[in-house]
């Protein structure tokens, strides 16, 4: 099966239009399990603390919106269990001919045996900054620049500890005012930080503006968890739930290059549910002549015109080769 999902991958990763560029998204999510399943442990849950669950990886790319992979981890995996796996396994799935690759990641992923594969790839990567102490310690120091009226901003060089080598890093901060609610962001004295370490040729501003544009992983995740029945984990073995994911992710890259190749370009961004509204909820009334009971569907040449559009577009597309 994951054979199989690779091969969609290249099918369709240069539909419609060629690529020489992939960005990879890096994300966990949590999977709570209501049973036995095996390998499901307590970790990390937000939303059922003390359940059991499981803890996914998944790889996004950002433009197609395809999932590129994904790796079945238990609840209590550790930071970045299965990420390097999970990264070779990206990786070689990469077409040849694609010159560039980048890669966004949250401090889950900031350990440097991931960083090492990357850059082995030869992989422009953002990747949020653990904040250790050492990190810590060097931010009030760093000469900053303002960026716009709120944020400011500095890079320098840092060797985390078990680092071969030092890594570019960037830091923004913002002063808080006195009557400010309360932020989930890193906070020390007066100021609120984020921090990214990585190896691009950007401007600092640059950095920030592209790793916020992993934001869009999330509602695809919430897609993934509420519309694919990545939720419900069906069995009791760890191997058939690894199965299932791979099944999710089948569903869900077919639907993708659905949108992506026979329907209209403001179609392609839309979530199953409202794909599933647009497509399958028509206008109808349920009569009863002669007291029985009729369901009659109004005849629209708009719903018409998009049926014909749509399947003739299907029609020619080329059926993946064995």
């Amino acid at each position: 099966m994951h054979r199989v999902n690779d091969r969609l991958l290249q099918s369709f990763i240069h539909r419609p239009d060629h690529r020489s560029r992939l960005i990879f998204d890096l994300d966990s999510s949590v999977v709570t399990v209501f049973g036995r399943q095996q390998k499901a442990e307590v970790g990390y849950n937000p939303r059922h603390r003390g359940k059991r669950s499981y803890n996914p990886l998944v790889c996004l790319e950002a433009n197609s919106s395809y999932l590129w992979d994904t790796e079945l981890r238990p609840g209590n995996a550790g930071t970045w269990d299965g990420s390097v796996e999970l990264m070779a396994s990206c990786f070689v799935n990469v077409p040849p001919d694609i010159r560039e690759l980048r890669v966004r990641a949250d401090a889950g992923f900031g350990f440097n045996p991931v960083l090492e594969i990357l850059e082995a790839r030869a992989a422009q990567y953002a990747v949020v900054a653990r904040l250790t102490q050492a990190f810590k310690r060097l931010l009030p120091g760093l000469r900053y620049e303002s960026v716009n009226k709120q944020w400011e901003m500095a890079e320098f060089d840092h060797r985390s500890h078990g680092w071969p080598h030092a890594r570019q890093s960037v830091v923004a901060r913002r002063f808080i005012p006195n009557d400010e609610a309360e932020t989930t962001l890193f906070t020390m004295g007066r100021y609120m930080y984020r921090a990214w370490v990585t190896n691009m040729d950007l401007t600092p501003a640059g950095i920030w503006h592209f790793y916020d544009g992993r934001a869009a992983m999330e509602p695809r995740i919430c897609e993934l968890r509420e519309d694919y029945a990545l939720r419900k984990i069906p069995t009791s073995s760890f191997a058939a739930n690894a199965l299932y994911l791979e099944i999710i992710r089948l569903a869900y890259n077919l639907v993708t290059a659905f949108q992506r190749n026979c329907l209209e370009e403001s179609w392609q961004s839309l979530t199953l549910q409202k794909l599933r509204y647009k497509l399958f909820l028509l206008p109808g009334e349920l009569t009863r002549p002669q007291n029985r009971p009729v369901l009659r569907l109004r005849e629209s040449p708009l719903l018409q015109d998009l049926a014909d559009g749509i399947l003739c577009k299907v029609h020619r597309l080329k059926p993946i080769q064995p």
